[in-house]
């Protein structure tokens, strides 16, 4: 296997030529995990892609049948539903779920369709004593079992057995909620290993949703989820963040089916633009301006003489979050204090590493191949001892808002997602219009991309599609 800096270019071996991952993370000023050490890549060959995994009404049919029936879903956060009676409606591909906060903390979830007619029982997440259809009146309690039908006489062949709601599979971690339609399967903490065992350190059963905003973008739920699975596309659409992220620079792991990661450094420059350097102390100048986790343009920090812009970033980090969460950072390294550790794990759900707030992606077929429901949360700790506040409501931008609209997000970082989302009709019109029915991926800069089709495709194969 080769190492950062090496520049072979057969076999998925070649890297971004410079100091790279390897180098960054052995020089950090604290021991760091193994995990974020290990070299973790591996080539899965060069052939392209079809167009047609993302355009075509087929191959979104047989994702709907074969592959999100089979596979765990985030569906909600523990916040989004403290308390007994309090539901999360959850739709996806096609489904519809009750997700139900139970009398003793438990939680379960519940098919979102009345048995008698149809009818969807709920349209909104909130509080329920009963989920009681707006139509006929057939009424469930909040566990699923059936609490009365209207005009019992004339349903005499109806009863509790054949009346109960149909339930989905559950899985909680991490203060996430997972949710698989299937039975059966791997459980949740084998299907997201070695996540669990990573995120130990970081601990977002500790954390509440501070943040929340959506849009619908017109593309496939594919393209608009490989958009955040690479950083080197930053060279083009964020030239603004070149002075302090090293995007060719970024380490590529992949672990088993289902999860991989890019840990991207920051506090270093492109190696884009390594001859246009200005000093350290204007490397952390630009990180403050422009990244909008970084602590906003109110923050100054200044580099000591002997320091790199990444040291002196990461000891005010170190410091202040220590203060501001009331966790002890003492041996949090560098780079958890100021990289982008970005998860994915199959199929939707991106969640960011690292002791900075955490943001969280999930993408979501809204309703078909061509539009998805892009969800950017961003994650808080909660100070030992303090009540964990509960989720604020998904802010839903209009189709014709831009992200920076969603002032919560900030001007930074709302100004990056609409750079992204600018790409991503494009990508959706193009890959219609392809005349040879491709896509090319780079060898290791797009692993996450491959892997995640090769994934797609052992669902696909296993279960029929």
């Amino acid at each position: 296997m080769a190492h950062d800096g090496d520049s072979v270019a057969t076999g998925g071996l070649a890297r971004c030529p410079g100091v790279g991952w390897q180098e960054l993370i052995a020089e950090d000023t604290l021991p760091a995990p193994e995990f974020l050490i290990e070299d973790s890549y591996e080539y899965m060959g060069s052939a392209p892609l079809a167009t047609e995994r993302y355009t075509g009404a087929d191959f979104f049919q047989r994702e709907l049948k074969a592959m999100w029936p089979n596979v765990w879903q985030f569906a909600a956060r523990e916040e989004e539903l403290p308390d007994p009676g309090d539901v999360v409606v959850y739709e996806n591909a096609g489904r519809s779920y009750l997700v139900t906060r139970q009398p003793d903390g438990s939680v379960k979830a519940l098919h979102n369709v009345c048995l008698h007619r149809g009818r969807k029982l709920r349209l909104e997440s909130g509080f329920s004593r009963d989920f009681k259809c707006p139509y006929h009146g057939f009424t469930w309690n909040t566990d699923g079992s059936l609490k009365e039908i209207p005009c019992r006489w004339d349903f005499g062949h109806l009863n509790e057995d054949n009346m109960q709601l149909p339930e989905a599979q559950v899985g909680r971690w991490g203060g996430y909620i997972f949710l698989k339609e299937a039975e059966g399967g791997q459980t949740l903490e084998e299907y997201l290993a070695p996540l669990p065992a990573h995120f130990e350190r970081w601990k977002h059963e500790d954390c509440t949703t501070a943040v929340w905003v959506g849009k619908v973008i017109a593309a496939n739920w594919k393209a608009t989820a490989e958009a955040f699975m690479e950083a080197w596309h930053s060279v083009v659409t964020h030239p603004q963040i070149l002075p302090f992220t090293g995007d060719a620079n970024t380490r590529y792991n992949v672990y088993g089916d289902h999860v991989n990661v890019a840990l991207t450094p920051f506090a270093i420059p492109s190696p884009h633009i390594a001859n246009d350097v200005k000093s350290e102390q204007w490397i952390v100048d630009e990180f403050l301006k422009y990244n909008g986790r970084a602590g906003g343009e109110d923050l100054e920090v200044a580099v000591p003489e002997g320091l790199s812009a990444r040291q002196a970033m990461a000891a005010v980090n170190r410091d202040r979050y220590t203060q501001m969460f009331g966790y002890d950072h003492s041996h949090a390294t560098d780079a958890e204090l100021l990289d982008a550790f970005t998860y994915n794990v199959f199929p939707n759900f991106a969640p960011w590493g690292g002791f900075m707030p955490n943001i969280v992606y999930r993408w979501r077929p809204w309703p078909d191949q061509d539009h998805t429901l892009m969800e950017v949360r961003i994650l808080m700790r909660v100070p030992p001892g303090s009540p964990k506040p509960p989720a604020p409501k998904m802010n839903l931008l209009t189709p014709e808002q831009p992200w920076v609209d969603a002032v919560e997000l900030g001007q930074a970082l709302g100004s990056v997602f609409d750079q992204d989302m600018g790409n991503l009709p494009y990508v959706q019109d193009g890959l219609k219009a392809s005349k040879n029915g491709q896509v090319q991926l780079g060898d290791y800069q797009e692993i996450r991309i491959r892997h995640f089709h090769r994934t797609l495709d052992k669902y696909l194969a296993r279960f029929g599609g």
